[in-house]
Formats: C-alpha cells, sequence, structure tokens
C-alpha cells in the first residue's frame, strides 16, 4: 500500500500541488537534455500555430497545433509547462531549437503572465500538409503513415500495460488507446484478476532542481484506472488495487517513465 521513503527527500518546498525536491542521490542532468518549467509561446504562422518555451535565454520548439489524434499534445495558455526534451542538431522550427523527443505537461495552476502570442513571419515555417477534403480518418491535418499503421503485437498470458501521464495528472486523452487495450484484453482472455499499481514520478531539471509529483498521487491515479475498467465493464471483483508513494531518483533523462500505472492482467 502507500509508502514513503523519507530517506529520498531531504527537504521540500511547495509548488501549487505539486513539490521542488532535494534529492541526495540525483546527478547533473545531461548537457543534451532540456528539463525546465518555463511559459508556452504561440508562434502563429500561414498554416498552423506552433508552440515554443523560453529556457536560460534560448528559445525551444514543442510542436505544432493540430488536433487530438497527433503524437504532441500542446500545452495551455495561462498555464506554465514543464519541458522535458533531449536537443538535437536538426534545423530550427519557428526560430526554436528542436528538442526530440519531447514530452510537454501543462501545470494545473493558473499564471497570467503565460499569455504570449507571437505574429506570423514569413521567414518561420512548420512542417505541415494539409489533409484532402472529407473524413480525416482520425489523422486531421496529416498524410496516413506509410503502408498504414503498424501491427499490434499478439498478446497471450499474463501480460503487464502501462499509462503514462503528464507531470501532476491524472487520465487525459493520450491514455485512451492504452486503456481500450486494456479492457480488450482482459475481456479477451476472460481475466481472472487484474491489478492496477500507480506510482508517481520527479524530474531532475537542468537547473539541478528536482520537481516531484504529490504522494497523494499515486493512489487517486490507482483508483481511476479501476474505476474506468470498472465503468467499461469489467468486474470490480476482480480489480485489486495497489498503489507506491515511493520517490525514484530522477536522473533527467526519461524521468517522465516514472509517471506511471502499471496495469497486470492475469487469464
Amino acid at each position: 500500500m502507500s509508502r514513503i521513503t523519507s530517506s529520498a527527500m531531504l527537504r521540500t518546498f511547495a509548488v501549487g500541488t505539486a513539490f521542488l525536491v532535494s534529492v541526495a542521490a540525483a546527478d547533473t542532468p545531461d548537457a543534451a537534455q532540456r528539463n525546465f518549467v518555463s511559459c508556452p509561446i504561440v508562434r502563429d504562422t500561414k498554416t498552423v500555430p506552433c508552440w515554443l518555451a523560453e529556457y536560460d535565454g534560448e528559445l525551444y520548439y514543442l510542436g505544432i497545433q493540430t488536433d487530438v489524434s497527433a503524437e504532441f499534445h500542446p500545452p495551455y495558455l495561462g498555464h506554465r509547462v514543464l519541458v522535458e526534451g533531449t536537443v538535437t542538431d536538426k534545423p530550427r522550427i519557428c526560430g526554436g531549437l528542436v528538442l526530440e523527443p519531447v514530452h510537454v505537461s501543462p501545470l494545473p495552476e493558473l499564471d497570467g503572465t503565460c499569455n504570449t502570442i507571437l505574429p506570423a513571419e514569413d521567414r518561420y515555417t512548420v512542417p505541415f500538409a494539409p489533409r484532402p477534403p472529407g473524413p480525416s480518418g482520425g489523422r486531421l491535418a496529416f498524410d496516413p503513415p506509410p503502408g498504414g499503421a503498424p501491427p499490434k503485437p499478439v498478446r497471450a498470458g499474463a501480460q503487464d500495460f502501462v499509462i503514462e501521464y503528464d507531470f501532476n495528472a491524472l487520465v487525459s486523452g493520450p491514455n485512451a488507446r492504452a486503456l481500450t487495450d486494456i479492457f480488450n484484453y482482459a475481456t479477451k482472455v476472460d481475466a481472472r484478476q487484474v491489478t492496477v499499481v500507480g506510482y508517481r514520478g520527479a524530474t531532475l531539471l537542468s537547473n539541478g532542481d528536482v520537481l516531484a509529483e504529490p504522494e497523494s498521487l499515486p493512489e487517486e491515479r490507482a483508483r481511476e484506472v479501476a474505476s474506468l475498467l470498472t465503468r467499461a465493464g469489467l468486474d470490480a471483483r476482480r480489480i485489486k488495487i495497489d498503489w507506491s508513494s515511493d520517490l525514484a531518483t530522477p536522473d533527467g533523462s526519461g524521468d517522465w517513465h516514472s509517471r506511471r500505472v502499471v496495469v497486470h492482467v492475469e487469464p
């Protein structure tokens, strides 16, 4: 059940509902990694808006505004955003250095200073291919991938499914596919037991601070996923809920993987 590892946390400073913490074993982030909290910036273009963020005097490209079926889900004006990405040597887009991969997590607290919209300039373009008229097929503004979508792996026996989250967040639109896969597999194998375990994460920021999720979040995540699966039709008596409030030591690279729920499906 819920546990707290006190040795991992030397002191905490509240930042909304998250915390800046000092973790004894945290190292300096990789030089190519950029993890920071900043206001998102929208730049208009002749096609679609692009999203940027500024950190330490440099501008970084995050992605373009499209629809919910795209891999990039933009942040919101009026909120700060946690950016976790790796700097590439690709040409700048919209004036910003390209981060790839990049994960953006809008923070829930309102911030009225995060309201910058830059005008379109001819020198800035974005990689955008307008779709032809007619139904989008779930890929609005994008051509379908060559050869169609890759086939899903064939699953058999006991399986673990991982749901990854934005920082300090519960289930959102991008998690729908994972939840559907869990429900479909549990139904297919007539699951004897479905175990849902929630975890929280921390991110080593580029300035050396560590941003940690609150201790209550693992339980909230586990209970929410269990509730969603039950409402979809799984037998609540076969669902077991657990969570851990232990805070893994972040290293600044891939820290978003610790923000997760693991669902174990036992046929």
